[in-house]
């Protein structure tokens, strides 16, 4: 059995529940952080959870940066390569997002592969896998690549492709024993520790908050962050999770449905939540001053569905239901009382 396992982006939303997860395992956690003055902050996290005791130590190692790799990595046995850039997903220069994205990644890499570590499993997303953002209804899985040349992509999109690909062909020049999975999770929902982490409850917030007081016609695949961090870990221990990519997704979701969701189920903690649907036109008149709105317009009315098949069928994934995922995440912003 695997002893030590590296995950980046420890105080991240999706680190911080790897974290908790494999030590809950029995598994010895390695985490990095980016500055030294999160730690104490990332330990006090953890233990809402779970009782560390030895078994989690903190390192220093920032993507933009070659610093602190090789030493997070040494004696490990698999990396959970979690990590990503700090910053905006719609920058002014898309240089700015996918440099860093890119390069990170090629980064953790090839320290892994220097210090012989035996599975890389790195955070891709579903954005990486998707059809033209102007394509037909339809069910899409990991067999496809986004065209990065789609002028419709905002940056975001471009970054997690690219950086995905770099690491396949960085891989492809390997000859040493280290081998990588690659997860593509859909929009990653669920419970959080604190409200330190209410920004990975945006979405929450703002329906229960009655902001905006109507629901776009925009939806999406869903997936629950622990169920995420679960797939991480069965393409880490599984054999055959090598040189594959998995396709991390619950059920589909159109914003109406969340919205309903919330207001059938939460009482009156959801008086707030929108009842009516916002027209198209008004999305995109806003689109033409605020830049990540317009870089979901074309999705407008659009239901494009990722399909988890592979992960459950090769590796016995199981992921939790949207709904309960949607509802585990607004109780935990209102017991957080973070709106």
């Amino acid at each position: 059995m695997m002893n030590t396992i590296l995950v980046t982006g420890g105080t991240g939303f999706v680190g911080g529940w790897a974290i908790v997860e494999l030590l809950k395992r029995g598994y010895h956690v390695r985490a990095t952080i980016r500055s030294a003055y999160k730690e104490d902050w990332l330990r006090a996290q953890i233990s809402t959870q779970v009782d560390a005791g030895d078994r989690l130590s903190i390192t220093h190692a920032d993507l933009t940066s070659d610093e602190g790799w090789d030493a997070a990595v040494e004696g490990c046995d698999a990396v959970l390569h979690v990590a990503a850039p700090v910053g905006v997903s719609a920058p002014r220069d898309p240089g700015a997002l996918i440099v860093p994205t890119r390069d990170g990644a090629l980064r953790v890499l090839q320290a892994a592969c220097r210090a012989k570590v035996r599975r890389v499993v790195m955070t891709s997303a579903i954005e990486a896998c998707r059809p033209s953002m102007i394509a037909p209804d339809g069910v899409y899985d990991e067999s496809r690549w986004t065209d990065v040349h789609d002028r419709h992509l905002g940056p975001y999109r471009v970054a997690k492709t690219l950086a995905e690909k770099a690491a396949w062909d960085f891989m492809a020049t390997q000859t040493g024993q280290t081998t990588l999975t690659t997860i593509l999770p859909a929009a990653i929902m669920g419970p959080v520790f604190s409200a330190d982490y209410d920004h990975s409850l945006t979405l929450m917030k703002r329906l229960l908050s009655g902001k905006p007081p109507a629901t776009p016609h925009l939806g999406f695949c869903v997936v629950d962050v622990r169920d995420v961090v679960e797939l991480h870990i069965l393409a880490m221990e599984n054999p055959n999770a090598a040189d594959e990519r998995f396709i991390a997704a619950s059920d589909w979701k159109w914003m109406a449905e969340i919205a309903q969701t919330l207001r059938a189920n939460l009482g009156t903690a959801a008086h707030s939540v929108p009842t009516r649907s916002l027209p198209d036109l008004v999305l995109r008149m806003v689109a033409v001053f605020d830049r990540p709105v317009r870089f979901v317009v074309p999705l407008l009315g659009r239901r494009h569905v990722f399909s988890a098949e592979k992960a459950e069928r090769l590796l016995g994934w199981q992921p939790r239901t949207a709904e309960a995922t949607i509802l585990d995440a607004a109780r935990s912003a209102i017991a957080l009382k973070v709106i």
